[in-house]
């Protein structure tokens, strides 16, 4: 199983501290660090710093060595296709070829007001995706794009220089219903879960695989991956702590019984157990949550007692 470290850049990550988790991320022995893709907070604090990912990811890039990077996800409402390939291919070049790219319908209809971006209904935006996704993968390809779609037009665009990767991944995401499951069969090459428990993870994985089949691809190219928020302590008393801050950034209520099922938390072999029973129903990757970003020592225990075991799994 990979493991990645995975940011919330808009909740106030400064850039002195993104060089900080970075060079921590590398030397833990994390396999990746990817992060939203927000203008503004998505937990309502507007005060807090949230600089662009793709410049971060740019940044970062000549940072790190080994990292495979990218986002979960880039909003199609926030950039043209050929922006996020353009983007998205410089990034490539820049790491070496270790980047990959999230693309998703967007969520937040507060932040599209706030920052003038149009958020129409979600079936004008899964439209949206799956044209972009399209046009995405095939400038990703060196392709030359003809595209004449309800929301975009390209006439013959092509990248250069094109990608270092033979293939950029796209990841999809979100809970593989049939339209989801359908687009990602198509053109993904990653499909992701946000915060469900295993066995909902495992529904999942058996609806990805009929929409595979069902087109003729073979269900075994289609990894199924999580992000899920992350929390652990060396002891349960530290585990509680950590949970408590982590609760007061996110202005989230405790969780009910049951309902840290969708999270790895816990003491480290909690973490592991709970981990564990996500790839025994297919996830292949977890995308580790790491919402107190300044909670450095909790990265440590991550990277030392987490990390190598996940990895052996």
């Amino acid at each position: 199983m990979k493991v990645a470290l995975m940011l919330e850049g808009q909740e106030g990550i400064s850039w002195p501290q993104w060089l900080e988790l970075a060079d921590a991320a590398e030397r833990l022995g994390f396999d990746a660090l990817f992060t939203s893709d927000h203008y503004g907070s998505a937990c309502g604090v507007a005060s807090r710093e949230a600089l662009d990912v793709w410049a971060v990811l740019a940044a970062i890039a000549t940072r790190t060595s080994r990292l495979r990077l990218g986002t979960l996800v880039s909003p199609v409402t926030f950039r043209p296709p050929a922006v996020l390939a353009r983007m998205a291919m410089t990034v490539d070049h820049i790491s070496g070829g270790r980047v990959s790219v999230g693309i998703g319908a967007g969520w937040n209809e507060d932040e599209h007001r706030a920052y003038g971006f149009p958020f129409p209904p979600l079936g004008v935006r899964m439209a949206m995706l799956e044209e972009q996704t399209t046009i995405v993968r095939n400038l990703l390809d060196g392709a030359a794009v003809h595209h004449a779609g309800d929301h975009h037009v390209l006439a013959g665009g092509v990248l250069h220089p094109h990608p270092v990767q033979l293939r950029v991944p796209i990841i999809l995401g979100g809970a593989a219903g049939p339209r989801a499951a359908r687009l990602a069969a198509l053109h993904a090459d990653e499909y992701d879960l946000v915060f469900v428990k295993p066995d909902e993870a495992r529904a999942a994985r058996r609806r990805l695989d009929a929409a595979c089949e069902a087109i003729g691809r073979d269900p075994g190219s289609l990894p199924m991956t999580l992000m899920t928020r992350c929390v652990i302590g060396s002891t349960a008393t530290h585990y509680r702590e950590r949970l408590e801050r982590v609760l007061a950034i996110g202005g989230e209520d405790a969780p009910a019984p049951g309902d840290e099922e969708t999270w790895v938390c816990g003491t480290v072999d909690q973490a592991l157990a709970r981990a564990a029973a996500f790839h025994d129903a297919g996830v292949t990757t977890l995308y580790l949550q790491h919402l107190d970003h300044a909670d450095g020592a909790m990265l440590e225990l991550l990277g030392n007692d987490l990390v190598p075991t996940l990895q052996r799994l």
